[in-house]
């Protein structure tokens, strides 16, 4: 498993922070039609289950709501990733279909809600660590513009930083020649079912994605 590690300036701010990670190898391709079918019935049920005005109120997103305010960060205008896609659920927009490996990331982040991001390990360098984003700091998102990731938590390498609670950058997008994974599950209010959603999240790997030689690690 890669070397990562959240800062100590980070964990001072927002204590209750981990990092669930997971490394796998796998084969990036076209969706098969039976994981489309369990995120639509993942959708399904938060549309009769959620109203738009609870969604603030999950307490996963809640928690990640108040971390970004305690940063300095304004939690509606950098939604986390998981609220904004529920809340694009919600409004019957539905999720975008990319590959099979963002598929899956983002049918994990429906059902747990909490923030995920999935990285080309290829383009990622040892050691990565979770920090703040520093004053002026910014990277070209995924099909965005610069994003400003100054006071946001940002996994950053040697190279700079590169992925995000709120969104990522192109540098390490996962693109069908992608052949490494390093995917990572946010909480901001401590471990609680974080080693449960890493499971579930191997098994959905090992199903859809061909996964091999898997490791997975809770960071704290």
């Amino acid at each position: 498993m890669i070397d990562i590690i959240i800062s100590n300036e980070l964990k001072e701010l927002c204590p209750d922070l981990v990092l669930g990670c997971i490394q796998a190898k796998v084969s990036v391709e076209s969706s098969p039609k039976e994981l489309w079918e369990e995120i639509n019935c993942c959708c399904d049920v938060l549309q009769r289950e959620i109203h738009i005005e609870e969604l603030e109120g999950l307490p996963r997103i809640k928690a990640g709501r108040e971390a970004y305010k305690k940063l300095g960060k304004a939690p509606s205008r950098y939604r986390l990733s998981s609220e904004a896609l529920i809340r694009r659920v919600l409004q019957g927009k539905g999720v975008y279909k990319i590959n099979n490996v963002v598929d899956l990331n983002n049918l994990i982040s429906l059902k747990s809600t909490f923030p995920i991001g999935s990285y080309n390990l290829k383009n990622l360098n040892s050691p990565i660590t979770l920090r703040i984003g520093k004053a002026g700091e910014q990277y070209k998102g995924i099909g965005k513009e610069l994003i400003n990731i100054s006071s946001l938590p940002v996994l950053t390498d040697a190279l700079g930083s590169f992925g995000s609670p709120t969104s990522d950058s192109e540098r390490a997008m996962i693109t069908n020649d992608v052949r490494e994974i390093l995917m990572c599950l946010f909480s901001f209010n401590g471990e609680k079912e974080v080693g449960e959603y890493l499971k579930y999240s191997e098994e959905l790997i090992e199903e859809y994605a061909n996964g091999k030689e898997i490791k997975l690690k809770i960071v704290q």
